[in-house]
Parts: C-alpha cells; structure tokens; sequence
C-alpha cells in the first residue's frame, strides 16, 4: 500500500527560488507528507514554470487580463485546485492578491514564506527588497523569515515558523535579501510544509 501523501499546489510569479527550495526538499525527504502536484503561475514563462516542468510537475499559467473579473481569475484557480484534489496551497513569491472568498474557501490550507519577522515589516506594500530596505534602514541588528498562514489580513495569518538571521555591517538590500532566502526562507518554508502536510494526513 502507498503511503497517503497531501498534494501540494505551489503559485508562483516569478524566478522561483522558494519552489526551488520546496523541489529539494522533496527530493531529499525532508518533504515526506506531502507531494507537489502542480505549480500555478500568473505570469507568463515565469522561470519558476520551467523549474517545475524540469522536476516533472504539472504547470498552469492563470492570467488575470484574461478574465473579467477578479472572481473568474479565482474561480479559474479554484477549479485547477479542486480538479487535483489539492490539500495544501503553497505561495512562493506569488505577487496577486488572493480575495477573502478565496482565503476562506481554503482556510489553514494556505502557507506563505514573508521575508521578516513577523510583526516587523509586513502587511500591505511590505513585500521582495521593500522588507529589506525597511530593515536596514530601521537598523535592526536581527531579522529573518516567517511561515504563517494566510487569512484576509495581509501577513496576518497564525505564524507556523521563524528563524532569525542576522542583519551585518555594510549590508545591502539585496546582499540581506539572499542571506534571509538561503538561511531562512529555503529551511523553514520546507520544513513548515511538512509539518502541515503531516497534520492533514492524520485528520
């Protein structure tokens, strides 16, 4: 008997580093609860679609401008979910906003990865190298990466997982955001991913 997995659906927008991030894990086991069904992107040839085509999965490209409206580009999204039987949605650098009807329908099935410690810088218009200049420019000695669930409020969701990263001298926006994404962001979004994976399998 194969061992039940919950499928995983990743959106994506651009370049795809977390998807990346989640690919490995999966392949190194660390992802063991799960399995990546599928990767929704909502912007033509993102790289994070041929990352996923070369990892054998399954990809949609979902454009807002061709809908008239923001109910149908979800309810296209929902319908591609529902036909997979997803279990767990992962936004990786997913840059649309996501209505509350949408949230609700999957709620504490949506994990995202934000580039802080959440309560500091996030929410609305924190997002990408905006989180990091803030840092820096705040001073913080610490920052790092938050898992937590998505709800109606932007980066309000239950955190699931932190981890801290330290914040060097002569550091640029762009030198923090990397050490965030490879010491934070790529560990903790997998990890979080499983732990949820985990918790669905054994309702």
């Amino acid at each position: 008997m194969t061992e039940k997995k919950a499928k995983i659906a990743v959106l994506v927008s651009g370049g795809g580093t977390n998807l990346q991030a989640l690919i490995d894990a999966q392949n190194n086991e660390i992802i063991n609860s799960g399995e990546i069904k599928l990767v929704i992107s909502n912007k033509d040839g993102a790289y994070a679609l041929t990352r996923a085509e070369n990892a054998g999965i399954k990809t949609y490209t979902v454009l807002k401008k061709n809908f008239n409206s923001q109910t149908e580009f979800e309810n296209e999204i929902v319908r591609i979910l529902d036909e997979n039987e997803i279990d767990l949605i992962v936004l990786a650098g997913f840059m649309a906003i996501l209505s509350e009807k949408f949230i609700s329908h999957y709620e504490k099935r949506i994990l995202n990865v934000h580039p802080s410690l959440i309560p500091s810088f996030c929410g609305e218009g924190f997002y990408g190298l905006r989180v990091h200049e803030a840092a820096l420019k705040k001073g913080v000695k610490v920052t790092g990466a938050t898992v937590h669930f998505v709800n109606e409020i932007p980066d309000g969701g239950e955190i699931i997982m932190q981890k801290a990263v330290e914040v060097k001298d002569g550091d640029t926006p762009e030198i923090l955001q990397k050490r965030v994404m490879e010491n934070a962001e790529w560990i903790i979004l997998p990890q979080s991913t499983e732990k949820i994976c985990k918790q669905i399998i054994s309702e």
